[in-house]
């Protein structure tokens, strides 16, 4: 299978790419470039991608046009908010829109083009092989240029959030993130991933890996907001490592963009780990989310949850797939995982497919998942308190997105994620004020 001209495009400048003197990073891209050869985009017949088409991206063509304003979309992101901001523009990390003073000492965050350039040795382990994940992470390892290397010493603790902000300034560009986070034994972070496009320019692709290694007893809670451009695409994985007693919170909040794929998986590698799934995405027109989530109970003693929230307006459709996996002997478990759809119209559509399986006696698991309308009862009780039809309906859309968002239990995130969804349901912006 030969491969697009703007992938070939891009491949040809593995000679000039960050990293490319390392022999061991050579090897891997090739070798990655070579599997996502012969195998292509994933198609429908491949069961993780059932629902999930990506014919439309492969008719397009990436060569960067139109741009906007970089500084703009940045302090938009920003606004004034705590914390370290590490900006990448177009792929490719902006020092001077970047904020990094006074780290704490046994924290070490920077670009992966400078750590590759400077500091590769703690990397090769964690940047990973072209086994892993669909062919579409192996086409991000063959290519990714830039991203972020966060790591944290064991026992420290970041009191700030790191945020990790991704801005599209060029209509009809793509570009390849690799963002690779440690924390050693009992450190603590929040990490926020923020991608923001500009509607009204040519398509772009986001490809995206984030790979994150969460030691016994550290404690990470991860939020990515989705918020590109609606003509754009894109495409992401998030593969986690547990140790034991550790815990990892993610939020997936996904608001933007024509396609969007989130890959999502947590393998507890020791007792006592516990993880948090929290979802909520906001689709219309003719826009089109996917969520695929493993989460792997290797060890006994463990508990997760997982709860997964979509809004679907117009002919848009969501997915969600969430696998729980109990292997033998790891009894103790405890696991709960539920997937809810809104559908504001009767051309929208959500497939959910929530799985168990069990290979431990001893377990607590649970899994449920609907989809419906807004509930007519609720409707008119609103209405017979003197509400109109739309304000009824707005306050009901509301409450539905507001389950998910509070289970962020940091207010300034939590804050962030408000506002974001809040600007796309119908009265959002007016409700939310009296939230």
């Amino acid at each position: 299978m030969s491969l697009p001209d703007w992938v070939n495009s891009f491949a040809a400048q593995a000679a000039q790419a960050s990293g490319a003197g390392l022999p061991w990073l050579s090897a891997v891209r090739q070798r990655a470039l070579e599997r996502f050869e012969q195998e292509g985009w994933p198609t429908t017949r491949i069961e993780a991608w059932h629902h999930t088409s990506l014919a439309l991206l492969e008719q397009q063509s990436f060569a960067p046009r139109k741009s906007a304003s970089a500084a703009e979309l940045v302090a938009s992101v920003r606004q004034q908010e705590d914390g370290y901001f590490l900006v990448f523009v177009d792929g490719h990390y902006d020092a001077a829109l970047s904020h990094l003073d006074e780290l704490p000492a046994g924290v070490r965050l920077a670009s992966l083009s400078a750590c590759l350039e400077r500091d590769a040795d703690w990397l090769q382990q964690a940047y990973g092989d072209e086994s892993q994940g669909a062919s579409t992470a192996a086409l991000n390892l063959a290519l990714a240029q830039d991203g972020a290397a966060l790591h944290i010493a064991a026992g420290k603790h970041l009191e700030q959030p790191v945020h990790l902000v991704f801005v599209r300034t060029q209509g009809g560009s793509a570009s390849f993130t690799r963002n690779l986070i440690s924390l050693e034994s009992g450190a603590s972070a929040t990490v926020v991933e923020h991608y923001v496009g500009q509607d009204g320019m040519d398509a772009s692709l986001s490809s995206v890996v984030t790979r994150l290694n969460v030691a016994p007893d550290a404690n990470l809670t991860h939020m990515k907001l989705q918020q590109e451009a609606l003509q754009d695409f894109h495409l992401a994985a998030i593969d986690v490592q547990q140790g034991r007693g550790s815990v990892f919170n993610s939020h997936s909040l996904s608001f933007g963009a024509r396609i969007a794929r989130n890959d999502i998986a947590t393998v507890f590698n020791g007792e006592r780990c516990e993880t948090l799934f929290n979802g909520l995405y906001f689709v219309d027109g003719r826009r089109h989310v996917d969520h695929n989530t493993l989460i792997d109970h290797a060890q006994p003693n463990c508990q997760s949850r997982e709860f997964y929230r979509g809004i679907l307006a117009d002919t848009a459709r969501g997915v969600f797939s969430g696998r729980v996996l109990v292997g033998k002997g790891a009894d103790g478990t405890d696991s709960v995982q539920r997937s809810d759809s809104l559908l504001l119209s009767k051309m929208a559509r959500a497939d959910s497919r929530p799985e168990l399986e069990i290979y431990a006696d001893d377990v607590k698991c649970a899994h449920g998942a609907t989809v419906g309308q807004l509930d007519a009862d609720s409707l008119f009780y609103l209405r017979s308190r003197g509400m109109s039809m739309e304000d009824a309906r707005n306050m009901l859309i509301y409450a539905f997105a507001a389950q998910s968002l509070e289970r962020i239990a940091s207010e300034s995130l939590r804050s962030r994620a408000t506002v974001g969804i809040n600007a796309l349901l119908p009265g959002g912006l007016a409700l939310g004020d009296l939230a």
